[in-house]
């Protein structure tokens, strides 16, 4: 019975062991998840660092969710990738460990992240007249700064600390990739340790999405008040698609990591993490950004301008 971490070369990662028979079609399906949100996210970046209209507070936190999708898809989906088309089940210790801290730090970040997005769309539709004078430059990049600051210390808090516990069991893990819950579930004397994360969920999770569903309130009281139809229902659609994303992420990780480690939730915390990790990276830039006139413009835009220096190329 091992007591320690360091004495573990591998772990196993054993969520979708017990059926290789489809590990080429989960294949599949987490390949094209990962490319789609890849693809979407990269080019949310691309549009806003290029186009000059899209230097606004709003598209900047856009950018840096889109940062912060690719970050959070990437620590875990390709080693997953790897195990199901290799058939090789073992991360070393290592490469868990690394992919645990990336994967705390992109959680922690996007939580607080999509807050201020939701802050930041209160202001604008509850505050028009305000608005460049409470998000102006200084403050959103404070804001931003302070986000990543907070996700990166927290992150590797959360990681010295179940470090800190003994490795008292088997070195399977029970999910697809080095879950601090699945780690958890493998340690000694957790009770202090799972009181921390619990403390840790409410605060980075439970707290910004009371604080994103609040604003949206708001903004859903102020479109109320609008007399064009097709403006409210434009305005109301676009509110409604945020908030399914918000409760799908916030409302899976929550459920995660506020019960208690159970053999009998395994397969339900596959599933939610599935949903937390894969699905709303993937979703975002559709909902946030690619259905946005302003970005299909500046898209259009780019695409335009690149035609016409291919056409003056070709001509000369």
């Amino acid at each position: 019975m091992e007591s320690n971490w360091t004495s573990i070369k591998h772990f196993q990662i054993v969520a979708f062991s017990n059926t290789t028979e489809n590990n080429h079609f989960y294949f599949l399906i987490f390949f094209c998840i990962y490319l789609s949100g890849l693809l979407g996210n990269l080019i949310i970046i691309s549009a806003v660092i290029i186009d000059v209209h899209l230097h606004t507070p709003m598209y900047i936190f856009l950018c840096n969710l889109s940062l912060v999708d690719i970050t959070f898809t990437s620590s875990t989906l390709p080693k997953l990738m790897d195990i199901l088309l290799s058939g090789n089940f073992s991360i070393s210790f290592i490469q868990c460990f690394t992919q645990l801290y990336f994967f705390m730090f992109a959680a922690g970040t996007e939580d607080i992240l999509l807050s201020l997005m939701a802050y930041d769309r209160y202001v604008a539709v509850c505050k028009p007249l305000h608005y460049h004078l409470i998000m102006n430059k200084k403050k959103y990049v404070i804001l931003l700064l302070g986000t990543w600051i907070c996700g990166s210390v927290n992150s590797l808090f959360m990681t010295v600390s179940i470090y800190q516990l003994d490795l008292c069991r088997s070195n399977k893990i029970q999910h697809f990739f080095c879950d601090i819950k699945a780690l958890e579930k493998i340690s000694c004397n957790t009770s202090s340790f799972h009181i921390l994360l619990y403390v840790e969920t409410m605060l980075l999770a439970l707290c910004p999405f009371l604080l994103s569903v609040t604003s949206y309130i708001k903004i859903i009281r102020s479109i109320l008040v609008i007399k064009s139809t097709t403006g409210r229902k434009k305005t109301f659609s676009t509110c409604t698609s945020h908030l399914t994303v918000l409760i799908i992420f916030y409302g899976t990780g929550l459920c995660m990591y506020m019960n208690p480690p159970s053999e009998h939730l395994e397969e339900q915390d596959v599933v939610f993490s599935v949903l937390y990790t894969a699905l709303t990276p993937m979703l975002n830039p559709l909902i946030y950004s690619l259905r946005n006139k302003e970005v299909k413009g500046a898209l259009r835009r780019i695409i335009g301008n690149k035609i016409g220096i291919n056409r003056q190329l070709y001509t000369c």
